[in-house]
């Protein structure tokens, strides 16, 4: 794929075949996202050849952690509705990435070859060293093996093209992983005593049992999609104060 150049995203250039490769997919399962309109259409290059890019496969892993949440496709459709349409891969990224962690630990053992085929990039040493210590990757008793974090693969391989010190962004995933703790205790202390109270004394009502067990299948989709806006909004402002002097 094309390289980035700063503030200019990769032009698309995956081909559906490669398209399906990278995502672990097949090419049917592509179009009939596609069809379902929860995959933006390609760009259409030289022999009216369809291109994808960062943002479609993104979109793909994200369409796919929110099928493994228990989403159907119809709630997936809304869900991708709300979300801007400008959206770059890394906006996606950290949608998934925040979906994912709500559920259960969704690792899986890969070799070097392996991850690279996923990431459709050559790994260094030191790449996998970073990725280590984002604990994205986590070492086997196998030199050649690792267990990954499917929920942070991608972006944690992203983060290792940010112009950023590698301490600086484990510093600042420290502040993140810290703050949404409290935001997480926060939330299931306000669902236990305002929803989950209320239901163990209801709980013998079939109606609403039912009503429960939907208010959980749609609750952790939409909370995420409220703290990606809210986090969004408010590092924009952050930002904009900081560096106003300098303006």
């Amino acid at each position: 794929m094309a390289t980035e150049t700063e503030g200019e995203p990769s032009q698309p250039t995956l081909t559906v075949d490669e398209l399906a490769a990278r995502a672990g997919l097949t090419v049917r399962t592509i179009r009939f996202y596609s069809a379902r309109g929860l995959l933006p259409p390609p760009v259409i290059g030289p022999r009216r050849v369809g291109r994808y890019g960062p943002e479609h496969l993104a979109r793909l892993a994200l369409v796919e952690e929110l099928q493994q949440q228990g989403m159907t496709l119809s709630a997936i459709e809304r869900y991708l509705e709300q979300l801007p349409p400008d959206l770059s891969a890394d906006d996606l990224a950290i949608h998934r990435a925040l979906v994912a962690a709500w559920a259960p630990d969704a690792t899986e053992d890969a070799d070097r070859t392996e991850l690279e085929r996923r990431l459709g990039r050559a790994l260094s040493a030191q790449d996998v060293d970073r990725l280590v210590a984002m604990e994205v990757l986590a070492r086997t008793e196998r030199d050649d093996v690792f267990q990954v974090d499917l929920g942070l693969l991608r972006l944690g391989a992203r983060l290792l093209d940010v112009p950023i010190a590698h301490e600086t962004i484990l510093a600042a995933r420290t502040v993140l992983v810290e703050h949404t703790r409290s935001a997480a205790q926060e939330l299931t202390r306000l669902f236990r005593d305002e929803v989950w109270g209320p239901y163990r004394e209801r709980e013998s009502d079939p109606e609403h049992v039912a009503a429960m067990k939907s208010l959980s299948a749609h609750m952790q989709p939409l909370v995420v999609q409220a703290l990606v806006t809210a986090f969004q909004r408010s590092l924009k402002d952050e930002l904009r104060s900081a560096f106003r002097g300098g303006e």
